[in-house]
């Protein structure tokens, strides 16, 4: 169960080393940022249903749903 945690350390230990000098926090940050993909939870889920869970989209009736009280209406798309 604790197999990892003197590596979960040593890398923190390095971690809060690495904070200490904020300039070059800052640009590693800003590295890390401008290197990512792009992300979309969407994407992500929808490759999940593709690839590992092999879920197919199911087709759900929604109904016109008015809330006058609040004056807010949801509409079908």
């Amino acid at each position: 169960m604790l197999a990892d945690y003197k590596s979960y350390i040593e890398c923190q230990e390095k971690v809060s080393q690495a904070y200490k000098d904020q300039e070059n926090w800052s640009k590693m940050s800003i590295l890390n940022v401008a290197r990512m993909g792009k992300f979309s939870s969407d994407r992500s889920i929808q490759d999940y249903c593709n690839k590992i869970w092999n879920a197919k989209p199911v087709s759900i009736d929604l109904k016109d749903y008015v809330q006058t009280e609040a004056q807010l209406n949801v509409n079908q798309f």
